[in-house]
């Protein structure tokens, strides 16, 4: 019996170092082959206090736009030192009646907290069963990886959230951009949307579609 406990607890410890990482990080390499679990790492030599920091989230994005709102990302390459890590951020800027119109992050999960203004936040679950909150300053909501959800401001001034992901490169695919703004034909939209052809065609331009 004893020696049955020790092999359980070798077992044990050896399992649980196997997946462990064999080093301190993986600097992102922009310059190096991208794979299914990140960009290949730095150089060791070569990576320096600055690949750990990222100075983006301070400024406010440009506005003036479409959907009235802007999106500050820090994800890999560009804030380097996350990738391999699980973890990234982004600024999101709206300005009065802006959106980050329904999307998803096929790769993270995502917690946002308002630090400005008012935010109706929600998203949809794959029930189809709607998950809705307006957030006030200080306020947070988490948002599960791959659905379906949005940001819009509900206030009368300006807001600002900034949210956190759980990778270093979460991706993202905006709905209304996949069935609008590339050369997927109008015919097809019309069949799996019910959408009539001029309502297609209007969408199509605004968001630059073609076909």
């Amino acid at each position: 019996m004893k020696m049955i406990i020790h092999i359980f607890f070798t077992l044990s410890f050896v399992s649980s170092i196997s997946f462990a990482s064999v080093q301190d990080f993986c600097v992102a390499d922009p310059k190096g082959p991208q794979s299914p679990s990140g960009y290949s790492c730095k150089n060791p030599d070569q990576v320096t206090e600055n690949d750990f920091a990222f100075s983006g989230l301070g400024k406010a994005g440009n506005t003036s736009n479409i959907i009235k709102a802007a999106v500050t990302p820090a994800f890999a390459p560009a804030f380097a030192g996350t990738n391999g890590l699980g973890v990234s951020m982004a600024r999101l800027d709206l300005a009065s009646g802006g959106v980050i119109p329904l999307h998803t992050h096929p790769g993270a999960s995502e917690v946002l907290v308002v630090v400005q203004g008012t935010i109706c936040a929600g998203f949809i679950s794959s029930a189809n069963k709607v998950y809705l909150k307006t957030l006030e300053k200080g306020d947070s909501m988490v948002f599960p990886q791959g659905l379906l959800h949005f940001q819009l401001n509900s206030g009368k001034g300006p807001a600002l959230a900034f949210v956190a992901f759980g990778s270093s490169s979460p991706g993202l695919q905006i709905l209304s951009f996949a069935l609008f703004a590339n050369d997927l034909p109008s015919e097809l939209v019309e069949a799996t949307t019910f959408l009539s052809d001029a309502e297609v065609k209007k969408l199509k331009g605004v968001l630059g579609g073609t076909n």
